[in-house]
């Protein structure tokens, strides 16, 4: 089934940021972008219990290892880090530059996960990382 696909997901994941940068650029007029992060965040937890609630997929975090909780804790730190930085960025710049730096992360990520996950990507995956860096150097530079 398509909905099994990580595919999906990851297209999906790519049009939500995308309409994040659009609707986070008009809503941060006239707000300090720390605040709107803040606002945002609390949302999105809203949201979230929601959500997981409706779908019956609570947890006893009780049962969570001391590795998951580090990591989910270091990944929530980075995300917060992540989405102060990118809200700052969109309240200076325009979105149509600062989305696509922010992409960069997709270069990273490889680097990160060649390096720390012993992932080994193809050449056609390199290929395709190159392009994006290129591409975001050209923006960065224009």
């Amino acid at each position: 089934m398509f909905t099994d696909s990580w595919f999906l997901w990851a297209l999906l994941s790519a049009c939500f940021a995308a309409l994040t940068a659009i609707f986070a650029k008009v809503g941060l007029h006239g707000i300090d972008s720390d605040f709107a992060t803040l606002i945002r965040t609390i949302i999105i937890v809203f949201v979230l219990a929601i959500i997981v609630s409706m779908l019956g997929k609570w947890q006893d975090p009780r049962q969570l290892s001391i590795k998951v909780w580090v990591f989910l804790t270091l990944s929530a730190l980075a995300t917060g880090a992540s989405w102060v930085c990118y809200f700052k960025a969109l309240q200076m710049g325009n979105a149509s530059q600062v989305a696509p730096i922010d992409k960069l992360s997709v270069v990273l990520v490889t680097i990160f996960a060649v390096v720390f996950l012993g992932e080994r990507p193809s050449f056609q995956e390199y290929i395709g990382i190159g392009l994006i860096a290129t591409g975001v150097l050209t923006i960065a530079l224009k």
